[in-house]
C-alpha cells in the first residue's frame, strides 16, 4: 500500500512524515514521532488511553486516520510540559494517588484537562459520567475524582488549549479541513441533507409493523416529530429548526463509551395519503462515524383497531462503526429495535405517556450480542 507524505503540527512545532492510509494516529505519534506518552490499549476507541487533542478536542488516536489529521494541531501528553493547568492537574493526581501502573495516566490527564476547561461547576457524578470513557484497572477511580474536584474548587488556570472552530490548514489554505469533529448543517453543501441520488446504490431494508391501533391513531403519533422520536430508542429531538427541518440525535451506547450521532433532517408529511418521508445526515464526533439515509414510510388501514406501517429505508454508513452495517446484522438488529418501535407507537397512540425529554440510550451492545446469537442459531438450524 503506497505511503502519504503528511504534514501536522504536534505540541506547537510542525511535523512530517510518510504513513499509509490505514496508519492510526497513535501508531504514527510513536513509532515515526517516537512520542511514546501516547498509549495504545484496546485499538478499539473503548479504552481511552490513547487520548490526544485534535485541534483542541480530546480524540481517540487508535480509531483516527493520521492521514485524517492533515494541516491539524496535536497535542499529546508530552506537548503539556509548561501549561500551568496541566501542572495542577498533575499535581493533584500526586496527592489523591490517582495513578497505579500508569497506563492510563496519559489519557486521563488529558481528559481530566477537557473536564476542568469545559465544565468548571463539574460535581462529581458529572465527573464520573466524562470519566466513564477512560477505563483504569488499578486505581478504583477515586483518587482520579478527588484530584479532578480539587482543581475545580481551586481557581485553575485558564487552559491554554481550546477547541478551534478552524484548523491551521483551513486558515492558510481556506480548505475545508479533513478532521471535523462536529456535525453541523453548515458543515456540508447546500441544505446539509443527502441527495435521493446519491442514496440510489445504498443498502436496502423494506419492513412492515402491525399495529393495534387505529389509522387515525397512529396517524397522530407519526405526524408529531416530538411523539414518533420519543417511539425510537436512542433518539431524541433537539430542537426544530424551521418548518419540515429538525435537529436531532441518536444515542448509542457501547459498553463504557457512547456514540452520539448528531444531525439535520427533512420530515414531509402527507396527510391524505397517510405517507412521508424522512431525509437526514447525521455524524458521530468522537468516531467520525457518519450515517445518512431517507425513509419513506405509508400507513395503512387493516381494520377499525389495526393498522399497518410500511417501511422502506436506504442509508449509508461510514467510519469506523460500519464494521457494524452488514446488511444481515443490520436486519436482525431492526427487527429488534422494531418491537419496541411498535410497542411505544401503540402505547403513545392509547395516550399512555411517553417522556419525549429524556430517550433511552440504545445499547449497541446487548443488540448485537442477542442479533449475533439468533444469526448463529438459524444457521445451524439449515445445517
Amino acid at each position: 500500500m503506497s505511503e502519504i507524505q503528511i504534514q501536522i503540527h504536534v505540541n506547537g512545532k510542525p511535523a512530517s512524515g510518510l504513513a499509509e492510509p490505514r496508519t492510526h494516529l497513535a501508531d504514527f505519534l510513536r513509532e515515526d514521532l517516537l512520542l511514546t506518552g501516547t498509549h495504545v490499549g484496546c485499538e478499539q476507541g473503548v479504552c481511552g488511553a490513547c487520548t490526544v487533542f485534535v485541534d483542541g478536542r480530546p480524540t481517540r488516536s487508535c480509531i483516527t486516520f493520521a492521514v485524517a489529521c492533515a494541516g491539524a494541531e496535536i497535542r499529546t501528553v508530552e506537548g503539556f510540559e509548561d501549561d500551568p493547568l496541566m501542572s495542577q492537574i498533575r499535581r493533584a493526581f500526586r496527592r489523591h494517588h490517582g495513578l497505579q501502573c500508569g497506563y492510563c495516566t496519559p489519557g486521563m490527564l488529558t481528559t481530566a484537562y477537557d473536564i476542568v476547561r469545559r465544565i468548571p461547576n463539574a460535581d462529581e457524578t458529572r465527573i464520573r459520567r466524562e470519566l466513564s470513557g477512560n477505563l483504569c484497572r488499578c486505581t478504583g477511580y477515586a483518587g482520579i475524582v478527588a484530584a479532578i474536584r480539587e482543581v475545580l474548587k481551586n481557581d485553575p488556570p485558564v487552559a491554554r488549549i481550546q477547541p478551534k472552530m478552524r484548523s491551521r490548514r483551513e486558515a492558510e489554505t481556506g480548505a475545508i479541513p479533513v478532521v471535523r469533529n462536529d456535525y453541523s448543517p453548515s458543515s456540508d453543501s447546500g441544505s446539509g441533507l443527502p441527495s435521493l441520488e446519491s442514496l440510489s446504490d445504498t443498502a436496502h431494508l423494506t419492513r412492515s409493523l402491525e399495529l393495534d391501533t387505529s389509522v387515525d391513531e397512529a396517524w397522530a403519533v407519526l405526524a408529531d416529530p416530538k411523539l414518533i422520536v420519543a417511539c425510537v430508542p436512542g433518539a431524541g429531538l433537539i430542537a426544530p429548526i424551521d418548518g419540515s427541518r429538525i435537529e436531532g440525535q441518536l444515542v448509542i451506547a457501547m459498553g463504557p463509551v457512547r456514540a452520539i450521532f448528531r444531525g439535520i433532517g427533512s420530515l414531509t408529511l402527507d396527510e391524505s395519503g397517510r405517507t412521508g418521508r424522512l431525509l437526514g445526515r447525521g455524524r458521530d464526533r468522537l468516531s467520525r462515524t457518519s450515517l445518512e439515509g431517507v425513509l419513506d414510510f405509508a400507513l395503512s388501514e387493516v381494520g377499525p383497531e389495526n393498522s399497518t406501517l410500511t417501511l422502506d429505508m436506504r442509508y449509508r454508513l461510514a467510519g469506523p462503526l460500519s464494521q457494524f452495517g452488514r446488511p444481515e446484522l443490520v436486519t436482525e438488529i431492526a427487527d429488534r429495535i422494531l418491537v419496541d418501535v411498535t410497542r411505544a407507537i401503540e402505547s403513545s397512540a392509547r395516550g399512555e405517556l411517553i417522556d419525549v425529554e429524556t430517550p433511552v440510550t440504545l445499547n449497541l451492545f446487548a443488540l448485537l450480542f442477542a442479533s449475533l446469537r439468533a444469526i448463529v442459531a438459524r444457521v445451524l438450524r439449515r445445517g
